[in-house]
Protein backbone atom coordinates (compact mmCIF):
# COMPACT_ATOMS: atom_id res chain seq x y z
CA UNK A 1 0.00 0.00 0.00
CA UNK A 2 2.77 2.76 0.92
CA UNK A 3 4.53 1.73 -2.24
CA UNK A 4 2.08 2.88 -4.04
CA UNK A 5 2.33 6.38 -1.90
CA UNK A 6 5.99 6.47 -2.12
CA UNK A 7 5.67 6.12 -5.86
CA UNK A 8 2.97 9.17 -6.04
CA UNK A 9 5.16 11.29 -3.99
CA UNK A 10 8.80 10.33 -5.65
CA UNK A 11 10.53 9.73 -3.28
CA UNK A 12 11.55 6.17 -1.13
CA UNK A 13 11.37 5.90 2.35
CA UNK A 14 14.15 3.17 4.28
CA UNK A 15 12.40 3.70 7.27
CA UNK A 16 8.80 2.87 6.81
CA UNK A 17 7.90 3.32 9.98
CA UNK A 18 8.27 7.31 9.81
CA UNK A 19 5.99 7.27 6.69
CA UNK A 20 3.67 5.58 8.47
CA UNK A 21 3.69 8.19 11.59
CA UNK A 22 3.38 11.00 8.87
CA UNK A 23 -0.10 9.42 7.88
CA UNK A 24 -1.14 8.79 11.04
CA UNK A 25 -4.03 10.92 12.02
CA UNK A 26 -4.22 11.71 15.74
CA UNK A 27 -7.73 9.73 15.24
CA UNK A 28 -6.26 6.55 14.88
CA UNK A 29 -3.42 7.03 17.43
CA UNK A 30 -5.41 7.74 19.90
CA UNK A 31 -7.66 4.10 19.03
CA UNK A 32 -4.00 2.28 18.41
CA UNK A 33 -2.34 3.51 20.92
CA UNK A 34 0.33 4.66 18.44
CA UNK A 35 2.17 7.99 17.89
CA UNK A 36 0.50 10.57 15.44
CA UNK A 37 1.80 12.81 12.84
CA UNK A 38 1.39 15.99 14.90
CA UNK A 39 5.18 16.87 15.78
CA UNK A 40 6.34 15.90 12.03
CA UNK A 41 3.83 18.39 10.90
CA UNK A 42 5.36 20.91 13.37
CA UNK A 43 8.42 20.04 12.21
CA UNK A 44 7.86 20.01 8.88
CA UNK A 45 5.83 23.43 8.80
CA UNK A 46 9.38 25.16 9.41
CA UNK A 47 11.23 23.12 6.74
CA UNK A 48 8.59 24.59 4.29
CA UNK A 49 8.47 28.08 5.11
CA UNK A 50 12.34 27.96 5.32
CA UNK A 51 13.21 26.25 1.69
CA UNK A 52 10.39 28.00 0.32
CA UNK A 53 12.05 31.35 1.82
CA UNK A 54 15.36 30.38 0.15
CA UNK A 55 13.44 29.24 -3.16
CA UNK A 56 12.25 32.61 -2.99
CA UNK A 57 15.63 34.77 -2.33
CA UNK A 58 17.18 32.94 -4.59
CA UNK A 59 14.86 32.42 -7.67
CA UNK A 60 12.99 36.05 -7.32
CA UNK A 61 15.81 38.99 -6.73
CA UNK A 62 13.56 41.71 -8.03
CA UNK A 63 10.92 40.88 -5.38
CA UNK A 64 11.57 43.28 -1.66
CA UNK A 65 11.35 41.40 1.21
CA UNK A 66 7.75 42.76 2.13
CA UNK A 67 6.72 41.23 -1.45
CA UNK A 68 8.45 38.04 -0.70
CA UNK A 69 6.60 37.49 2.31
CA UNK A 70 3.29 38.41 0.65
CA UNK A 71 4.09 35.20 -1.92
CA UNK A 72 5.51 32.74 1.12
CA UNK A 73 1.93 33.67 2.28
CA UNK A 74 -0.10 33.22 -0.45
CA UNK A 75 1.62 30.03 -1.22
CA UNK A 76 2.53 28.30 2.07
CA UNK A 77 -1.23 28.23 3.45
CA UNK A 78 -3.69 25.21 3.71
CA UNK A 79 -5.26 25.73 0.39
CA UNK A 80 -2.09 24.91 -1.31
CA UNK A 81 -1.04 22.13 1.03
CA UNK A 82 -4.73 20.59 0.10
CA UNK A 83 -3.62 20.99 -3.44
CA UNK A 84 -1.07 18.74 -2.89
CA UNK A 85 -2.23 16.06 -0.99
CA UNK A 86 -5.21 15.85 -3.66
CA UNK A 87 -2.44 15.69 -6.56
CA UNK A 88 -1.05 12.74 -5.20
CA UNK A 89 -4.17 11.11 -3.67
CA UNK A 90 -3.33 11.35 0.27
CA UNK A 91 -6.52 10.17 1.25
CA UNK A 92 -6.28 6.82 0.16
CA UNK A 93 -3.15 6.48 2.57
CA UNK A 94 -3.96 8.12 5.73
CA UNK A 95 -4.43 6.25 8.90
CA UNK A 96 -7.80 7.31 10.66
CA UNK A 97 -9.99 6.49 13.67
CA UNK A 98 -13.37 5.46 13.21
CA UNK A 99 -14.68 8.70 14.05
CA UNK A 100 -13.05 10.41 11.72
CA UNK A 101 -13.74 7.99 8.93
CA UNK A 102 -17.28 8.37 9.96
CA UNK A 103 -16.32 12.66 9.68
CA UNK A 104 -15.29 11.91 6.47
CA UNK A 105 -11.90 12.83 7.72
CA UNK A 106 -10.03 11.57 4.18
CA UNK A 107 -11.63 14.85 2.34
CA UNK A 108 -10.72 17.26 5.17
CA UNK A 109 -9.09 19.96 3.93
CA UNK A 110 -7.20 20.59 7.30
CA UNK A 111 -5.88 16.75 7.76
CA UNK A 112 -4.56 16.76 4.34
CA UNK A 113 -3.02 19.84 4.67
CA UNK A 114 -1.58 18.81 7.98
CA UNK A 115 -0.53 15.63 6.73
CA UNK A 116 1.48 17.10 3.70
CA UNK A 117 3.49 18.91 6.07
CA UNK A 118 4.09 15.65 7.96
CA UNK A 119 5.06 14.05 5.08
CA UNK A 120 7.65 16.85 4.23
CA UNK A 121 9.57 16.16 7.65
CA UNK A 122 9.33 12.36 7.29
CA UNK A 123 11.38 13.03 4.19
CA UNK A 124 13.87 15.13 5.87
CA UNK A 125 14.09 12.82 8.76
CA UNK A 126 14.45 10.25 6.04
CA UNK A 127 16.82 11.53 3.46
CA UNK A 128 18.16 14.98 4.55
CA UNK A 129 17.27 18.40 3.24
CA UNK A 130 17.51 17.69 -0.96
CA UNK A 131 14.89 15.36 -1.00
CA UNK A 132 12.69 17.55 0.85
CA UNK A 133 13.86 20.18 -0.86
CA UNK A 134 12.74 18.85 -4.31
CA UNK A 135 9.36 17.55 -2.89
CA UNK A 136 8.46 21.12 -2.07
CA UNK A 137 10.00 23.09 -5.00
CA UNK A 138 8.29 20.49 -7.80
CA UNK A 139 5.14 20.95 -5.88
CA UNK A 140 4.84 24.68 -5.52
CA UNK A 141 7.25 26.18 -7.87
CA UNK A 142 3.86 26.88 -10.44
CA UNK A 143 2.05 28.28 -7.61
CA UNK A 144 4.87 30.42 -6.36
CA UNK A 145 4.99 31.93 -10.19
CA UNK A 146 1.57 33.01 -9.85
CA UNK A 147 1.71 34.66 -6.75
CA UNK A 148 5.22 36.46 -7.69
CA UNK A 149 3.56 38.12 -10.63
CA UNK A 150 0.38 39.42 -8.93
CA UNK A 151 2.10 40.76 -5.42
CA UNK A 152 2.73 44.03 -6.62
CA UNK A 153 -1.48 44.17 -7.60
CA UNK A 154 -4.10 45.40 -5.03
CA UNK A 155 -6.50 42.18 -4.67
CA UNK A 156 -9.85 42.39 -5.85
CA UNK A 157 -10.77 41.70 -2.36
CA UNK A 158 -8.58 44.49 -1.18
CA UNK A 159 -10.14 46.95 -3.40
CA UNK A 160 -13.94 46.42 -2.80
CA UNK A 161 -12.88 46.55 0.90
CA UNK A 162 -11.34 50.29 0.23
CA UNK A 163 -14.26 51.18 -2.29
CA UNK A 164 -16.63 50.03 0.26
CA UNK A 165 -15.26 51.53 3.14
CA UNK A 166 -14.91 54.97 1.89
CA UNK A 167 -18.42 56.25 3.83
CA UNK A 168 -17.55 54.70 7.09
CA UNK A 169 -17.08 51.17 8.54
CA UNK A 170 -18.86 48.47 7.19
CA UNK A 171 -19.01 44.72 7.97
CA UNK A 172 -17.86 42.58 4.94
CA UNK A 173 -17.85 38.72 4.79
CA UNK A 174 -17.12 35.87 2.63
CA UNK A 175 -19.44 32.36 2.72
CA UNK A 176 -18.53 29.61 1.25
CA UNK A 177 -22.31 28.05 -0.28
CA UNK A 178 -21.32 25.52 -2.37
CA UNK A 179 -18.69 22.92 -3.27
CA UNK A 180 -19.45 20.65 -6.47
CA UNK A 181 -17.02 17.88 -8.01
CA UNK A 182 -14.52 15.57 -7.11
CA UNK A 183 -11.45 15.79 -4.66
CA UNK A 184 -9.37 16.21 -8.20
CA UNK A 185 -11.81 19.26 -9.69
CA UNK A 186 -13.37 20.60 -7.08
CA UNK A 187 -15.76 24.06 -7.78
CA UNK A 188 -16.05 26.07 -5.53
CA UNK A 189 -18.91 29.05 -5.01
CA UNK A 190 -18.79 31.96 -2.43
CA UNK A 191 -20.90 35.11 -1.88
CA UNK A 192 -19.41 38.39 -0.35
CA UNK A 193 -21.83 40.22 2.21
CA UNK A 194 -21.43 43.83 3.20
CA UNK A 195 -23.92 44.56 6.05
CA UNK A 196 -25.62 41.34 5.85
CA UNK A 197 -26.88 42.40 2.08
CA UNK A 198 -25.57 39.61 -0.76
CA UNK A 199 -23.48 42.13 -2.97
CA UNK A 200 -22.43 38.78 -5.52
CA UNK A 201 -21.53 35.26 -6.16
CA UNK A 202 -18.43 33.75 -7.94
CA UNK A 203 -16.76 30.68 -8.42
CA UNK A 204 -13.25 29.35 -8.70
CA UNK A 205 -11.24 26.19 -8.23
CA UNK A 206 -10.03 26.87 -4.51
CA UNK A 207 -12.22 28.66 -1.81
CA UNK A 208 -9.79 31.56 -1.96
CA UNK A 209 -10.39 31.86 -6.04
CA UNK A 210 -14.34 31.78 -5.60
CA UNK A 211 -13.71 34.36 -2.96
CA UNK A 212 -12.09 36.34 -5.11
CA UNK A 213 -14.65 36.78 -8.33
CA UNK A 214 -16.66 37.34 -6.18
CA UNK A 215 -15.21 40.58 -5.04
CA UNK A 216 -14.52 41.02 -8.54
CA UNK A 217 -18.07 40.58 -9.39
CA UNK A 218 -18.98 42.44 -6.27
CA UNK A 219 -16.64 45.68 -7.90
CA UNK A 220 -18.31 45.75 -11.53
CA UNK A 221 -21.86 46.18 -9.99
CA UNK A 222 -21.04 48.77 -7.12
Amino acid sequence: MLEQFEKNIGYVFKNKELLKTALTHTSYAYEKKVQSNEKLEFLGDSILEFISSEFLYKNYTKLNEGEMTKVRATVVCEDSLYKIATKHNFSDFLYLGKSEISNKGSKNVAILADSVEAVIAAIFLDGGLEPAKKFIIENLKDEIEIASKNVGQKDYKTVLQEKLQQAGSVHIEYNIIKEEGPDHNKSFTAEVKCDGKQLAIGKGSSKKAAEMEAARKAIELS
